[in-house]
């Protein structure tokens, strides 16, 4: 049976900004850009308290509660903060799969620290992070990946939270649908058409009825239903993807304005792609977020990276736009990692 601890850090930009301002500390912030057309990366427990949350546009998030205090994004800290934090991980256990700045699994099935209690490793892990960096964490404890996400939200924040082997089956019962990663709002909703509510709900449920309501998705939910997962911690995760986008300050709608911005994009994108390892471009896409919110992808599998197509993307991605005006451009590439064959490797020939 795998020991899965899942640590999550509290509002992790705001937290290291009220640590490092101690003005921050009594009021509401939110970590972004301060603009009319810009969105929050995050913001502290006082900003939540008025219904701000993140990924909000500024202009919502300030109607919601004036006295918002928009802090910028400084994001060299939170990445240095960011490596301090591995560095803890690390004297408990090398099975790490951070999944960005501020959260990670960890495993420590074969740990030896705290007598291999992963109980007692999580809590020192959140102990080593506030005295040392002066930031809380919430950890959740569970036999599988999944489990242990789910577990660290349930005592939120600056909490931990345990689930033994012998409660799974209780705990997943009662869980409700919409707190499994990947049910959003909509799916969430049409679930719920179905009566569908609860992992217990889902358990009683016809499996053939269900892949009719979510196709092949129907296989993940039915094995999170019941608490499965058999995913492993990855220590080397390989990107799969390069993107660079922009929110603009003022709405656009003919394809010269959009095809102004996609040139500038192409810079940062290409800047990004240059600090990757070697990669394969397997795939192009364009994304738009039009006036009302609503977005369109369009994607296309390539060999190699061809600029003209991003712009055949965007031709495509404005016949859907049906008059709407667009008030955000991205592009990205999907990559895949070279890989040596086999004879390259007994050669040991370099990559062409």
């Amino acid at each position: 049976m795998r020991k899965i601890i899942h640590i999550d850090m509290d509002c992790f930009y705001a937290a290291v900004e009220m640590r490092d301002h101690h003005k921050y500390r009594d009021q509401p912030i939110a970590v972004g850009f301060d603009g009319p057309r810009s969105v929050l990366c995050t913001c502290n427990y006082l900003a939540r308290q008025f219904g701000v949350r993140s990924a909000m546009p500024v202009i919502q998030a300030k109607k919601l509660c004036p006295q918002l205090c928009v802090v910028p994004v400084r994001m060299e800290v939170y990445k240095a903060v960011s490596k301090q934090l591995m560095e803890i991980f690390k004297r408990y256990t090398l099975q790490i799969e951070p999944l960005s700045l501020d959260e990670a699994y960890l495993d420590v099935t074969d740990s030896n620290m705290c007598n291999g209690s992963a109980t007692l490793i999580a809590q020192h892990i959140r102990q080593a992070i506030f005295d040392e960096l002066q930031l809380t964490a919430s950890a959740g404890v569970a036999p599988n990946k999944f489990l242990a996400k789910i577990a660290s939200d349930e005592q939120k924040p600056n909490g931990q939270f345990v689930l033994p082997p012998e409660q799974v089956a209780q705990f997943i019962q009662q869980l409700p649908l919409k707190k499994i990663p990947g049910i959003g709002p909509k799916t969430a909703a049409k679930l719920a058409k179905q009566g569908l509510l609860s992992c217990a709900d889902v358990q009683q449920f016809s499996a053939d009825k269900l892949h009719v309501i979510m196709g092949n998705a129907s296989y993940t939910l039915i094995e999170r239903s019941f608490g499965r997962d058999t995913r492993p911690v990855i220590v080397d995760r390989q990107r799969k993807s390069v993107a660079a986008e922009t929110t603009l300050a003022q709405d656009i709608v003919s394809y010269q304005q959009c095809a102004s911005v996609l040139t500038d994009l192409l810079a940062t994108l290409y800047r990004r792609l240059g600090k990757i390892s070697k990669s394969k471009v397997i795939k192009q896409g364009i994304k738009l977020k039009f006036a009302d919110f609503n977005q369109t992808t369009v994607e296309m599998s390539v060999t190699a990276i061809n600029d003209a197509l991003f712009f055949d993307l965007l031709k495509k991605a404005l016949t859907r736009a049906n008059h709407r005006k667009v008030r955000l451009i991205g592009i990205m590439l999907g990559i895949q990692p070279y890989v040596n064959t086999l004879k390259e490797q007994q050669l040991n020939l370099p990559l062409k």
